[in-house]
């Protein structure tokens, strides 16, 4: 892969920019709860040397009652004065499943102005396969303010989105799999309606993910989402269960170019439990 130190880098690029004073690491690890796994107690048994762990259910609006929702830009500056992480550092975010969560939080940087951020490709069991350092020390922090110039253009709410599904003019991509999005499975949170938001297509973000973790081509990502119907002309709203994994979809579609396109935060936890917002069921 070509690295790119907005959008993924490689364990190689990593491991050759890991003293690198500017950089900072984050392992943004985030289960279900039925994974059976602590993402903050596997941060203090093993890390990358140097790595923050950054909570993406603590770094969120503590106001919504939808989970892990985008935190007001004051907000996250706070949180990420307390982690050391600043202007102009480049920022490097890993997880514990390859990549899975690291996604959501380069869109979260992304939407507080900040582009000097990539996802590590193939995440921490990649690095840990190849036998690379890791430590259980925390690092050493010193504040560093960070300016947040919120981009309201990456971000959609349910009534956009709604707006959006009608009129057509923006494709709305669905990356949860494939039985979820065709309401043939049930939905991990309780009350929420099976299916997906009318004229939406669907993309599983698994699909656009090599055997390791790793994410696939630009060339391979955007065949995948042509195959789904998808019309790469048109702008975009990425959307999943809650937010997490939509962002995947918007981190391969900003590898493949695609500049206009934004993630619908509130996702399927608010579209699929709201009764003023229609549902489709069956294929798109």
């Amino acid at each position: 892969m070509s690295d790119d130190p907005r959008t993924l880098v490689s364990t190689d690029w990593l491991a050759a920019h890991l003293k690198d004073p500017d950089l900072r690491l984050l392992d943004a690890s985030w289960y279900l709860p039925d994974a059976g796994r602590d993402a903050k107690a596997e941060y203090e048994a093993a890390h990358i040397p140097g790595t923050r762990f950054f909570d993406i259910d603590d770094v969120s609006d503590a106001r919504s009652d939808l989970p892990h929702m985008a935190p007001p830009p004051e907000k996250f500056m706070s949180r990420m004065r307390a982690m050391g992480v600043g202007d102009g550092h480049q920022v490097v975010v890993y997880d514990g499943n390859g990549l899975l969560s690291a996604a959501r939080v380069w869109w979260l940087f992304r939407l507080m102005g900040h582009r000097d951020v990539a996802v590590l490709d193939g995440g921490f069991p990649k690095w840990q396969a190849e036998g690379r350092a890791v430590e259980d020390m925390a690092p050493i922090i010193k504040d560093r303010h960070l300016t947040a110039r919120f981009q309201n253009h990456l971000v959609r709410d349910v009534t956009q989105v709604s707006q959006a599904s009608k009129l057509g003019t923006t494709q709305v991509v669905d990356a949860r799999a494939a039985a979820r999005f065709k309401g043939e499975a049930s939905e991990p949170r309780e009350g929420m309606r099976p299916g997906h938001i009318p004229g939406s297509r669907n993309v599983p973000y698994d699909t656009l993910l090599n055997a390791d973790k790793t994410m696939k081509s630009p060339q391979d990502t955007r065949a995948i989402f042509e195959a789904a119907g998808v019309d790469l002309d048109k702008p975009i709203i990425t959307s999943c269960g809650s937010g997490i994994t939509a962002a995947i979809l918007s981190l391969a579609l900003d590898r493949m170019g695609h500049d206009s396109w934004a993630l619908y935060d509130g996702s399927w936890a608010e579209w699929g439990m709201s009764l003023m917002v229609p549902v489709a069921t069956g294929d798109a």
